[in-house]
């Protein structure tokens, strides 16, 4: 603690550390330059880190230095179900490991705050146009989660620091921004802002409050968890300009799809984004953070607003008290986080976006940074000519509408819009297309109060948008099943099927088994294309159908003013209502009573919760970096949903398999994600998704597309699973090749721990995206960068190679991979190795981010003993 810089807060109770002093008296005048990221992480160095290193720390900063590595200290963590689940699983394996080596498993609690929020498990088996929705899709999530849950609720009572919001509650980025963030907290008599990290890539909603929010695996998430600094090398703080105003009838959702586009094209990976200007002085905090939130689609690790008078606005808005809406007013204007002490801030880049320029968007029909404007539908050939025959789907057809997702649900306007479209177009007359499987899953309970309130909720359900959940859902690849008249017209015409919703990703395969495609475009929009039925539908354009006098009705006829979107939200969205939803949802909750151990009873035949087996098989043995075979040659963009897709379980894949072996019924499958904390169904789970290409399998000197691998040396193409498991027998280490930004997407354990569990030992790509490469070395899987200009397509690698790696590991250190051709020609390969900081070294060493904490925890434990 570096108390010298404590001081009284102004008008308070409190102390708070003043940053602001310690940097000047380091660079006199240099505060004023230092942006909004810069100086929260120096007051968090003030706060937190060893004196003895202080000085040298804040000269990274303050010098935009990359010399050394820094230690962040995140106030907490928050959790969804399923990282948090195997994260507390981990924990729990972890606890058994202590146990047998004769330490105290009571011990191994979490150090830090965590917060789980059970929201990732529940599947739309009911759409919204069944009144019962809600009950029957959270009964079937309570029947096919049983196990789950009971391990959940144990870890509540048998971990310190942990609080549980059960399911049917919210998404957990909507009740971090609407609840759970203080953006200033207030404990043991100091202020200090609010700082996490989520196990979920769409963390940085928060960051809308000027809360440093970033996703991080869960095995990253676990280190902080366990009281670990997160170390980090300062990052590129970019400055984006906002100019201009929207334009009429333009959403938060066009914005983002947007700059999306903007930010992805302008190279912003890995980089904290700040926005500012006038631009973003217009825009509510709920669009601040449909920006905030899509921050990994642009590849962004945060994307910051600074603290302004539209913050304290917000947080009246949502309930919060008077006394802490007064507490960040003061804390920011007197530590320099209020919004106008930044105007002198100086970022190594800056990109201008002039908000007036955009138009109403979509994105699709695979990544969400690929905006297509919906005038432009037909010409870009998604919009065209359509025969509609009658009895049958057409061509296109959207199969899933949906609106769903944090990112669009947690703005008031977005969902009002919808709303109204709806009014308009029962008023008319119009109706849902009988194919189309459309749902409403707001992240928030209070979205239904504000909804009731305005009077417009009936007008969403006449059209089957009836709330069908308060979960992530579709935008989760948890759509739940089609028609089963529906899904066989798809099969047996071979339909291009698509979805539609207003979610933040799309990628092939993700959403639906079904749909081949996927649009993302505001929930106004979402309502719209369920009334038109398919994407061939020209939006802008073409007609619904027609009025009582015979004329067409267009989309203008049925999209509302701006004027009455905003009157209606500030007559209808009040504080009561959050409180209403968000005070019992927080209370502290008595124990049960139950006489609860430190160890967890483990059900020998679940196929979701299965003490790791980070101590034996693959994980027990010596990493040899030599005679390496390769598991998959891989293009580029491979996303964490081809390494570990989420999305539903079908029977003939090698994880539905398993679990018909284990007895489990056909429709209580349940989706990949939710039986992550079950090894032996997560390991099959690993390269499953059906638009995989291995540039191994190749067919009839073709590469076919799916979970495909080539076992060598024999050269025989089998089912990914089975190459597995042939290579597991064989004790084989594995490698995998790849092209750029592998492992962009989903923040998922499950991509790595597949992969090491499979034998794979190292990754040689051109680019990883940077969660993905923690949780890789999280789980001791070492990450190779070729140097620019070498990929897999100049070194000619066709899957028949062996592959070494030579050289010492230090943080990012040149090292050589040798490949020895079938023919047995070598060839030495420069690659970078990206172990990034010394930290990052030592967990590798260790084997794992929980290998490494148990090798402490027991050296502690001993010397404590001697």
């Amino acid at each position: 603690m570096n108390t010298a810089y404590r001081k009284p807060l102004p008008g308070t109770k409190l102390d708070y550390y003043d940053a602001r002093a310690a940097v000047e008296a380091i660079q006199p005048g240099a505060w004023e330059k230092l942006p909004y990221t810069s100086r929260v992480h120096a007051e968090n160095l003030v706060r937190k880190c060893e004196p003895a290193i202080l000085t040298e720390c804040l000269k990274q900063i303050i010098e935009v230095k990359r010399e050394r590595d820094f230690p962040w200290f995140p106030a907490r963590v928050v959790c969804h179900d399923i990282l948090g689940q195997t994260a507390l699983v981990d924990l729990a394996g972890l606890r058994d490991a202590i146990a047998d080596q004769g330490g105290d498993p009571a011990k191994v609690n979490p150090v830090v705050p965590v917060q789980l929020i059970v929201d990732h498990s529940l599947a739309v088996e009911c759409g919204g146009f069944d009144p019962d929705a809600f009950a029957k899709n959270r009964a079937i999530e309570d029947r096919r989660n049983e196990d789950r849950f009971h391990f959940i609720e144990w870890t509540k009572e048998a971990f310190k620091n942990v609080d549980v919001i059960p399911a049917g509650n919210g998404i957990m980025h909507q009740i971090n921004l609407e609840k759970m963030s203080p953006v200033i907290h207030a404990i043991d008599g100091v202020a200090f802002p609010d700082t996490c990290v989520g196990t979920d890539s769409h963390t940085p909603h928060v960051d809308a409050l000027g809360v440093i929010a970033i996703g991080v695996g869960g095995l990253e998430a676990e280190n902080v968890m366990l009281g670990r600094a997160s170390w980090m090398r300062l990052p590129e703080i970019v400055g984006v300009e906002l100019s201009g105003k929207r334009q009429p009838g333009i959403t938060a959702t066009d914005i983002v799809l947007a700059l999306t586009e903007f930010l992805r094209k302008s190279k912003v990976v890995g980089s904290y984004l700040e926005f500012y200007g006038e631009g973003a002085k217009s825009l509510t905090l709920g669009d601040r953070a449909t920006i905030s939130n899509m921050a990994p689609e642009y590849g962004a690790t945060a994307a910051m607003f600074s603290i302004d008078q539209h913050t304290l606005d917000y947080l009246m808005l949502t309930g919060r008290t008077e006394e802490q809406v007064k507490l960040v007013e003061t804390y920011a204007k007197v530590a320099g986080l209020w919004s106008d002490s930044l105007q002198n801030a100086q970022y190594e880049r800056v990109l201008k976006f002039d908000l007036s320029t955009v138009v109403r968007n979509m994105a699709g029909p695979s990544n969400p940074h690929a905006r297509v404007a919906t005038t432009d539908l037909a010409a870009k050939g998604i919009a065209g000519k359509w025969e509609e025959t009658p009895g049958q789907m057409p061509d296109g057809a959207v199969i899933i509408a949906a609106i769903t997702s944090c990112t669009n649900t947690s703005n008031p306007r977005n969902v009002i819009a919808a709303a109204l479209l709806a009014r308009n177009a029962n008023k008319l007359g119009l109706t849902r297309k009988p194919w189309v499987k459309s749902s409403l899953a707001p992240g928030s309970k209070a979205v239904e109060l504000y909804l009731e309130e305005a009077g417009l909720k009936g007008d969403l359900e006449k059209l089957g948008f009836g709330i069908v959940a308060f979960a992530c859902t579709t935008c989760n690849g948890m759509s739940g099943a089609l028609d089963p008249k529906i899904q066989q017209e798809i099969i047996d015409r071979d339909l291009y099927a698509t979805a539609v919703l207003s979610g933040n990703r799309n990628f092939d395969g993700r959403i639906h088994p079904y749909a081949k495609q996927a649009f993302l475009a505001s929930p106004p929009l979402v309502v719209a294309y369920a009334l038109a039925g398919t994407v061939r539908f020209d939006i802008e354009r073409d007609s619904f159908g027609t009025d009582a006098n015979g004329k067409p009705i267009l989309l203008k006829d049925l999209w509302p003013s701006d004027e009455e979107i905003d009157a209606i939200v500030n007559a209808s969205v009040k504080p009561e209502q959050f409180n209403k939803v968000y005070i019992p949802m927080f209370e502290k909750r008595a124990a049960s009573g139950e006489k609860i151990t430190p160890l967890y009873n483990w059900r020998p035949q679940s196929t979701y919760i299965r003490r790791p087996p980070y101590w034996e098989g693959a994980l027990a043995g010596e990493r040899t970096l030599k005679g390496m075979r390769p598991l998959a040659v891989l293009p580029d963009n491979i996303t964490t949903d081809h390494l570990s897709p989420s999305n539903a379980i079908l029977l003939d894949s090698a994880a539905g398999e398993y679990l018909a072996k284990m007895g489990l019924p056909e429709e209580d499958f349940n989706s990949y994600a939710t039986h992550r904390g079950d090894h032996l169904t997560a390991q099959r789970a690993t390269f499953a998704n059906p638009q995989l290409v291995n540039e191994m399998a190749v067919v009839d000197g073709k590469v076919k597309k799916g979970s495909l691998a080539r076992v060598e040396p024999e050269g025989k193409v089998m089912r990914m699973w089975e190459a597995i498991e042939t290579y597991m027998e064989r004790k084989q280490p594995l490698i995998i090749i790849a092209g750029a930004d592998y492992g962009q997407g989903s923040s998922r354990d499950w991509a790595a721990k597949g992969v090491r569990l499979a034998g794979v030992e190292a990754i040689a790509a051109e680019g990883f995206e940077r969660i993905h490469r923690t949780n890789l070395i999280g789980m001791g899987v070492l990450p190779l960068e070729f140097k620019p200009g070498t990929t897999r397509l100049t070194l000619n690698i066709d899957g028949t190679e062996t592959y070494d790696v030579v050289g010492a590991l230090k943080p990012r250190a040149d090292l050589t991979l040798v490949i020895t051709r079938k023919n047995g020609e070598r060839v030495e390969v420069p690659v970078t190795c990206r172990l990034d900081t010394a930290e990052e070294v030592s967990v590798y060493e260790a084997g794992g981010v929980l290998q490494r904490f148990a090798k402490d925890f027991l050296a502690a434990s001993d010397a404590k003993a001697a």
